[in-house]
C-alpha cells in the first residue's frame, strides 16, 4: 500500500529533522567546519542508501550494513573524509568502493565530477539506480578493481578510498593531477590510520587525520579475498 501525502510529509520532516540533528549532534559537534559539506550531509537523503528495514537507523551514529559484506560509513567519517578533500565545485574526483551510493552523492553535490568505482556488481547496479532516481547526473559508474583507479579519464583533483587498503595502490597515486589530494584508509584488516596524501611537482605529502576500521579493500594492489 503506498503512503499517503499526509504520510510522506510526516516523513519528510521526520528525516529532514533527523538530517539537522545528525549534522549539529555527530558533525559540527566534532569539529567538522566546512560549510558546504555541512550543506550537503543535511541535504542529502541517507535513508535511500540503507536496505528499507534499517532505514529508521540512516543518521545514527554508526556504520550500517548493506549486504555483501559491505556497509555505509558513519556519517561523522563520510564528513572528515569529504572534508579532507577541500572539495570547492569544480573538481574531477575518483571514488574508489561505490558501496550503497551515499559518499559518492555527498561528493557529486560539491564538485564537477565523479566517477565511481565498485568491484560487486549488485551493489553497484542498486547504487546507480537510488543515485539517478534522486536526480544526480555527475557520476559516472565502473564495475572494476578499484585497486586499478580508473586510467581513461585521469588526471584527477582527488581521490576518495571507502575501503581499508594494506598500502596505498600505486595506481590511485598515479593517476591525481599535480596538487591533488587523496584519502584512503591504511593499515590491517581489523585497525586503520585515515591518510592524506597531497600531490606536488615532485613528492608526496602524507599527512595522518586519525584511527578508523572499514571493510577490506580487495583487489591486485589490496586485499586478497
Amino acid at each position: 500500500m503506498n503512503p499517503t501525502p499526509e504520510r510522506r510529509i510526516v516523513e519528510a520532516e521526520t528525516c529532514r529533522a533527523a538530517r539537522e540533528n545528525m549534522v549539529q549532534n555527530q558533525l559540527m559537534a566534532r569539529g567538522i567546519r566546512d560549510p558546504r559539506v555541512l550543506e550537503a550531509m543535511g541535504t542529502v537523503p541517507r535513508h535511500r542508501f540503507v536496505p528499507e528495514a534499517l532505514a529508521p537507523e540512516a543518521y545514527s551514529d554508526r556504520p550500517l550494513p548493506i549486504g555483501h559484506g559491505q556497509t555505509v560509513s558513519q556519517p561523522y567519517m563520510v564528513a572528515l573524509m569529504t572534508e579532507a578533500l577541500a572539495l570547492r565545485g569544480e573538481e574531477r574526483v575518483l571514488e574508489i568502493g561505490t558501496g550503497s551510493g551515499y559518499q559518492a552523492a555527498i561528493l557529486a553535490a560539491l564538485c564537477r565530477e565523479v566517477y565511481t568505482v565498485e568491484r560487486v556488481e549488485p551493489i553497484l547496479e542498486r547504487a546507480q539506480i537510488v543515485l539517478e532516481e534522486l536526480g544526480y547526473d555527475n557520476i559516472r559508474f565502473k564495475a572494476f578493481d578499484g585497486t586499478l583507479g580508473w586510467e581513461e579519464h585521469k588526471y584527477y583533483d582527488a581521490a576518495l578510498v571507502t575501503a581499508g587498503a594494506p598500502d596505498i595502490p600505486p595506481p590511485l597515486l598515479d593517476q591525481l593531477a599535480v596538487g591533488g589530494r587523496l584519502v584512503i584508509p591504511v593499515g590491517t584488516r581489523f585497525s586503520q590510520q585515515l591518510v592524506k596524501i597531497t600531490k606536488s611537482e615532485d613528492r608526496y605529502i602524507r599527512e595522518s587525520l586519525g584511527g578508523c576500521r572499514f571493510v577490506d579493500l580487495v583487489g591486485a594492489h589490496g586485499w586478497r579475498r
